[in-house]
This record gives C-alpha cells, sequence and structure tokens, in this order.
C-alpha cells in the first residue's frame, strides 16, 4: 500500500459528517496533501549526510470556489493537512528547519481544481500542545492532570452509562503523556489492551465504555506577527514520539 493509500485513509475522517456534502465532488482534501507530498519531495535538499532540509512553510493557492469550500473547515483541515505532511517527512526521514506553517490563498487566476504550493525554510521556537479528540470534538489539555468521567466532577464529562463517574485520567507535563485508569467499573483499554497505567504516545487510543478517547500531540511553532488571519496551521513535528513520565497515582 502506498503512502497516498495511507494519506487517503487519514483524511476520510476529516471529510465525514458535517463535511460530507461540502467534498461530494471537485476538489478533495487529499489531493491538496498529495500537492504538499510533492512539495516537498521536490525541494528536499542534502544538507549533510544525516540532514535532508525540506520546507516549513507553505501556501497553499487555490482557484476562489475551491478556496471557499476548504476554508470552511477552518482548523480541522489545516491541522490534519499539518499532521499528514508530518507523518511523510518522518517516513522519508526529512527534517524541518522550524515550525510548520500551511497557509491557504484565494488566488483567481487558478482555474477550479488546480492546487499550486509556495514554499519556503523559516526558523522557528517550538512548544508542545496535547489535544483529546473525543466524539468528534477536541479538548485542549490545559492541565498537568486531567479526569475524564460520566461525573461532573470530571474535567471532560462524557455521556455514556457505560462509563464510572471518575473513569480515567490523562497526565500530561508539556513533552509526555501518561494513562491510568481510576479503578473504574468496567475498566478502559488503551489500543485494544486493558489499561491499569501506561505511557501515551501520539494517536493513541482510549477506550472507555463506548466512547474513544484520542490523544493528538501538536507541536506549535511561534506565528510571525505580521502573518494574516487566515485558514492556517503553525505546527512542527517531534523528533520522536513522547513516553511516558509519572508512576501510577497512589
Amino acid at each position: 500500500m502506498g503512502i497516498l493509500d495511507n494519506l487517503e485513509r487519514g483524511l476520510e475522517r476529516v471529510v465525514n459528517g458535517a463535511f460530507a456534502k461540502t467534498f461530494r465532488s471537485g476538489l478533495q482534501p487529499v489531493e491538496i496533501t498529495a500537492a504538499l507530498r510533492r512539495e516537498l519531495d521536490t525541494k528536499a535538499a542534502v544538507v549533510s549526510r544525516d540532514r535532508v532540509l525540506v520546507p516549513n512553510k507553505f501556501t497553499v493557492r487555490l482557484a476562489p470556489d475551491d478556496y471557499e469550500r476548504m476554508v470552511t473547515m477552518g482548523a480541522t483541515l489545516t491541522d490534519e493537512l499539518t499532521r499528514l505532511v508530518t507523518k511523510h517527512a518522518a517516513t522519508q526521514h526529512y527534517q524541518f528547519a522550524g515550525g510548520i506553517k500551511i497557509s491557504l490563498r484565494s488566488d483567481p487566476t487558478l482555474a477550479v481544481g488546480v492546487v499550486q504550493v509556495d514554499s519556503e525554510n523559516v526558523s522557528g521556537s517550538v512548544t508542545w500542545v496535547a489535544v483529546l479528540e473525543i466524539a468528534g470534538q477536541r479538548y485542549p489539555i490545559s492541565k498537568s492532570r486531567t479526569v475524564i468521567g460520566r461525573g461532573t466532577e470530571a474535567d471532560i464529562t462524557v455521556d455514556d452509562s457505560g462509563i464510572s463517574r471518575k473513569h480515567v485520567e490523562v497526565l500530561w507535563d508539556g513533552t509526555r503523556a501518561q494513562a491510568n485508569d481510576l479503578g473504574s467499573t468496567n475498566g478502559s483499554k488503551l489500543n485494544g489492551q486493558r489499561l491499569v497505567s501506561a505511557a501515551l504516545e501520539a494517536d493513541s487510543v482510549i477506550t472507555i465504555g463506548q466512547t474513544s478517547i484520542v490523544l493528538r500531540l501538536l507541536p506549535q511553532a511561534s506565528a510571525s506577527p505580521s502573518a494574516p488571519a487566515s485558514a492556517e496551521s503553525v505546527q512542527t513535528p517531534r523528533a520522536a514520539e513522547p513516553g511516558g513520565f509519572w508512576g501510577p497515582r497512589e
């Protein structure tokens, strides 16, 4: 199975639900991903034996009609494009000079269905943003300990009769994450295996009751103060997947 097959599967969930009608015909998000992938491969520069540098700032130019359809997805689309670009770079052993920034721009000179990508290398600093995806909604982790459960005392309340009032917790120190079951009645699973206490990697799936919780780690770079407010995502890939850091809670 080729890399484009993987990218298509990755984007499939993004265009489901509310966006299904929007992308029933015309330009598809996967075509933007393919254009970004080609831009990486074309602009890859061998700096040394162990370093292949690729651009990290991308301006995706679209026909006005395509642009209007794409921006209806807001940050959801640009976040997913950034995640898939990061995966492709990791597969090809590419490296970035700084945070990845993807911007969508309307270009009236382009015909519908045409994608043009401009890119450059820009240095930048990196911070980490952890997000929990639950039932299609994203919850940024703003504390070192986030409790998920059915009760109102949980930090994230989930309406699922198979979940305890305080079911599971996610610990986060800014670079690494861990999940602990809080003695729940029905137990928890991590990637299909029983969870008691375990380190979390990016895209790990915690299952409690009938609910799936996905950890997304989005390394984010500081945007330029002069950058226009438009459909864009500013992120950078990590060098390695985060591991665990805390032992089981007492």
